[in-house]
């Protein structure tokens, strides 16, 4: 039992190399899990706007403006005093902003090893005009193109596409579908209309 704790610890620790790397900031946070510690620990913690994570027994853990895991360390480092081997899983919590043609759209929190498709159902799921072979990521003022199709066909996982704290994940609309369809047609109606009346007039 010892050996699979162990053997799944590290497969967290490697499945987020990307995330692992990045600075937390005020709104994201951590979720933390304790295999071998009766205390009720285990949770989500975040970092509050004085750039400071409150976790039980150790007190505050500098972590704004911090890469995630040098806060992990110092997690790791602070338990390890307390408890003696803990084995411990640590994942970043990392605020996205999900829009677009999706039926709940907000701020969601990923950890990295979530799918695309993981993301897109948290929202509630797609629209059916929803076009996921256009979808964009939107950073600062960046606007960041992705095959979201061809991800989530292969499965990829947030990490792997590099996602950071405060992105956008922005489904776009199809062009010829529901409303939109609608409206073309009906513009399309409106122009014949006229040109049919301008030519009428001047053949009389």
């Amino acid at each position: 039992m010892k050996n699979n704790l162990l053997k799944f610890f590290l497969l967290v620790t490697l499945t987020s190399p990307f995330l692992y790397s990045q600075k937390l900031v005020p709104g994201d946070g951590i979720r933390i899990m304790f295999y071998n510690i009766t205390e009720p620990i285990s949770g989500d913690y975040f970092v509050q706007k004085d750039g400071f994570m409150l976790l039980p027994y150790i007190g505050g853990i500098a972590s704004g403006e911090r890469d995630f895991d040098t806060v992990k360390s110092e997690i790791i480092k602070k338990y390890s005093l307390i408890y003696r081997n803990p084995v411990i899983s640590i994942l970043p919590l990392l605020k996205v902003n999900v829009l677009g043609e999706v039926r709940t759209p907000g701020f969601y929190y990923v950890t990295g090893v979530e799918k695309l498709s993981d993301i897109i159902a948290k929202a509630g799921g797609t629209t059916p005009d929803a076009d996921l072979g256009d979808i964009y990521i939107t950073r600062n003022d960046r606007k960041i193109e992705i095959d979201g199709k061809k991800i989530i066909e292969t499965g990829s996982k947030i990490n792997d596409i590099g996602l950071q704290s405060g992105d956008g994940i922005f489904i776009t609309r199809k062009w010829l579908s529901g409303g939109t369809s609608t409206l073309l047609i009906t513009l399309l109606t409106a122009a014949t209309t006229i040109i049919a009346a301008i030519i009428y007039v001047t053949n009389r």
